[in-house]
């Protein structure tokens, strides 16, 4: 597995689908990065259109009610981008109890996404 080297706070300001998201990035010392598109890595949902859309629209929408509006923490991979120009990252978010889950994970644990090769 590659070497995640940036860790960042981050505010969820839209979902787009089960694996895209877009965020507000605190970079430190009053830097903020606006309206960033982070591609969840490792990970594929359904897509909005077509015959997935069923199961791409419960994909958003449970990933929606996990993190919208919420302070995640966001891991990237090398700081590159992916083949759609968008951030690659794996996604934290703290529970109930304080403790920090994988995302990305979660999604395939619940059956909302599966795990992909790039």
């Amino acid at each position: 597995m590659e070497n995640y080297l940036y860790h960042y706070k981050a505010l969820v300001i839209k979902v787009y689908d089960g694996d895209t998201i877009t965020v507000n990035i605190d970079l430190g010392l009053n830097v903020i990065f606006r309206k960033v598109k982070i591609r969840l890595a490792r990970i594929n949902a359904p897509e909005l259109k077509g015959e997935q859309r069923v199961e791409g629209l419960k994909a958003r929408d449970f990933l929606r009610e996990l993190i919208m509006g919420k302070e995640i923490t966001v891991q990237t991979i090398k700081d590159r981008k992916g083949k759609y120009g968008r951030y690659l990252g794996e996604i934290w978010v703290k529970n109930e109890s304080g403790k920090f889950i994988n995302v990305n994970d979660l999604l395939v644990e619940k059956g909302f996404a599966v795990f992909i090769k790039y």
